[in-house]
């Protein structure tokens, strides 16, 4: 019943219900185990065989509800919260890919997800090959191997700000027996769906917009329950044959479709990895949901005022964002965002690197800082911070020049913000 109703309900009223006399709003359950009257009742958890928790490392009750909201909100069928957006993106893909198999992912994603694939993950034996999100679909198809057991991608790239084609990758991935993985940080689910446009696993940094105000790092993997995992034993066998660390359960004929992916990325990795968020972090990132939905219009409207500003800048050489008409995703943004994308713009100044850095030095609202999309307006050059481990080579196949300047709109008045940076040019 929960995902008919209106996100602005779901943002409120989803992932918990309090009974008579108890808390309204979601109790920290600040504690790292929990007390039962039998070994038996235990050894149920621990068979899988009953719900409950038994240590705070695997999972919360805490942190259940918050994923519970976020699943609503997406449309899933069963989440997970994270230490982090890292930790997401690097579970999701672990859980179905690993030493010797190879995945796919769209070249602009965020500097540390393309690090994270490319080096990391290269150190543990999964190949990565990266991808042109404007690729043909003859083009992506030949990317496709015999090991391939996954695709990835960003619904809007940080901080390219590209807007990827999500039905042309869902109907890659499908044709080869193999999910589509998107990272939905930017768009949020108030905005896109991906689940709706073929997608099959979503990713968030529930630090950026879903927290809204820069106190809490997080992560969140949502499952639409969409993707049949028995169709290919052979290619999923993690999900598909007795998992021998966990009592031999195989997880789809345990818990179906609908639970396999997150019950084995719970019981097995978040187990082994122990990269849970803590309650106190999930009961703010409930606080910043219950506004999600009226704080990503005041985003959106600021970034739009703010690109048609620069837009029209004599200082200002290019402006990248998909809400403008004429953008080279505005097409795609209407799409799959027709009401709003995100509150990030990117841009670059004629005198490229050291005008970025005249122009930063001088922003007085805007501050220099190694974040973006949450209440307040922050300014980033990615080529010497975020992405500095990349090649010039490798930042322009992802879209992030040296000249590039990341813009997040805060919820500040427009006006000021403009005046800001209005001051800021005056100055380069």
């Amino acid at each position: 019943m929960e995902t008919k109703l209106h996100p602005e309900t779901l943002c409120i009223q989803a992932g918990y219900s309090p009974k008579n006399g108890e808390p309204r709003q979601i109790p920290i359950v600040q504690s790292t185990t929990f007390k039962y009257d039998t070994s038996e009742d235990m050894g149920k958890l621990f068979d899988l065989e009953a719900d409950g928790y038994f240590y705070s490392r695997l999972a919360n009750p805490t942190c259940d509800a918050v994923a519970a909201k976020i699943c609503a909100l997406e449309g899933g069928t069963a989440a997970m919260l994270t230490g982090s957006g890292q930790a997401a993106n690097f579970l999701a893909v672990f859980n179905i890919a690993s030493c010797g198999d190879h995945i796919i992912a769209s070249s602009a994603i965020y500097g540390g997800s393309f690090n994270l694939f490319s080096v990391t993950m290269k150190k543990m034996g999964l190949e990565t090959t990266f991808i042109d999100p404007d690729c043909t679909e003859e083009e992506l198809n030949a990317a496709f191997r015999p090991n391939t057991k996954a695709v990835f991608g960003e619904t809007i790239a940080n901080p390219a700000l590209t807007v990827l084609d999500i039905e042309k990758f869902a109907r890659a991935a499908h044709a080869h027996g193999v999910p589509l993985i998107v990272d939905n940080t930017f768009a949020t689910p108030i905005n896109c769906r991906p689940f709706q446009w073929g997608a099959d696993i979503v990713t968030h940094s529930t630090t950026k917009y879903m927290d809204g105000h820069a106190s809490a790092v997080g992560g969140a993997i949502v499952d639409s329950g969409s993707f049949d995992w028995t169709a290919y034993p052979d290619k999923f066998p993690g999900l598909c044959t007795p998992d021998d660390s966990y009592h031999g359960v195989t997880y789809t004929e345990r818990f179906g479709l609908a639970g396999a992916f997150i019950t084995k990325c719970t019981a097995q990795l978040m187990r082994d990895f122990g990269c849970i968020q803590s309650p106190q972090s999930a009961y703010l990132l409930n606080l910043g949901l219950e506004s999600l939905p009226f704080r990503m219009k005041q985003h959106c409207a600021n970034a739009q005022a703010v690109a048609e500003f620069l837009q029209s800048h004599e200082k200002v050489k290019w402006v990248k964002f998909a809400g403008l008409k004429g953008d080279k995703y505005y097409d795609l943004a209407q799409k799959y965002m027709p009401n709003g994308t995100c509150g990030v713009i990117s841009f670059g100044l004629y005198g490229g690197r050291k005008a970025a850095e005249t122009f930063m030095k001088h922003l007085k609202l805007g501050s220099i800082e190694t974040h973006v999309a949450d209440s307040h307006t922050c300014c980033l050059h990615p080529a010497s911070s975020t992405h500095r481990q990349m090649t010039d080579a490798e930042l322009d196949a992802a879209g992030v020049g040296a000249d590039l300047i990341r813009l997040s709109c805060g919820l500040e008045n427009a006006q000021d913000l403009i005046a800001d940076i209005a001051q800021a040019l005056d100055e380069v």
